[in-house]
């Protein structure tokens, strides 16, 4: 499987599986699927149930247009909302367990699932082919609405759960000594500490170095080295976050 290197906001890499042609195939098909879903219950509400077939017949084409596009929006829209409400997942890509990132290592906003949308048009619904040629022989398989928003879809069957990542086991007298802790989210935690249990095993000391910079520039703090290494400190961190928010064994 292809694999992509991603940039984090810790400034190390870590390697991700890029979702494969059939995964993002499915995931499409599955959306579909839920699009007609949702035209078939709206239709069969509205000229069955509702039986609005006696004011429709006397609109005129123009009116008639409307109404139907304003049925059918929520269609349109589906990808652009689900990826922004679900973090780069519709309900299809969630399924299938795969997700869009930025490959700058943030976190991808409206403004990229943007982009992805508008080129659909290009990639998907117009010249199909091309996109699906485009996804095989680009480096990160990548169709064009992904090169031009600097994104791609990587597959997360493969990730450890960040419950599993981040729990550590705490003493009943731990005490701790960083409430700033509190200012990382589980991503952060989990990009740390994966990062840090790699760093351990290898003794790397450049990675231990650049998490410790990281991590007193988000929660702003300032450590003695004379009392704890960095080793320590990223290690205390961990434990610290697992206290304040309370995560159990």
């Amino acid at each position: 499987m292809s694999q992509i290197a991603i940039n984090t906001s810790q400034n190390v890499e870590i390697n991700f599986t890029i979702a494969t042609l059939g995964e993002r195939i499915l995931a499409f098909l599955v959306d579909r699927l839920i699009q007609i879903a949702y035209l078939v219950s709206v239709f069969y509400i509205l000229f069955e149930v509702v039986n609005v077939r006696p004011i429709f017949g006397t609109w005129d084409s123009w009116s008639k247009g409307a109404f139907l596009i304003i049925v059918t929006f929520p269609v349109y829209v589906y990808t652009l909302v689900c990826e922004s409400l679900m973090e780069g997942q519709t309900f299809g890509k969630k399924l299938l367990k795969i997700k869009v990132v930025k490959i700058d290592g943030y976190q991808a906003g409206f403004g990229d699932y943007l982009v992805r949308w508008v080129f659909r048009l290009v990639d998907i619904y117009i010249t199909f082919l091309i996109g699906l040629i485009t996804v095989i022989v680009s480096k990160n398989n990548q169709r064009f609405g992904d090169m031009a928003s600097g994104t791609a879809v990587i597959s997360l069957k493969n990730n450890i759960n960040i419950s599993h990542t981040i729990l550590e086991n705490l003493g009943q007298d731990y005490v701790p000594l960083f409430p700033q802790v509190i200012l990382l989210t589980d991503n952060d935690m989990r990009i740390i500490k994966e990062n840090y249990v790699k760093a351990m095993k290898n003794n790397d000391r450049q990675i231990i170095s650049r998490l410790t910079s990281k991590i007193k520039e988000i929660i702003k703090v300032e450590t003695d080295p004379t009392k704890i290494t960095e080793k320590q400190f990223v290690g205390r961190v961990i434990k610290d976050y697992n206290y304040f928010t309370g995560r159990e064994q």
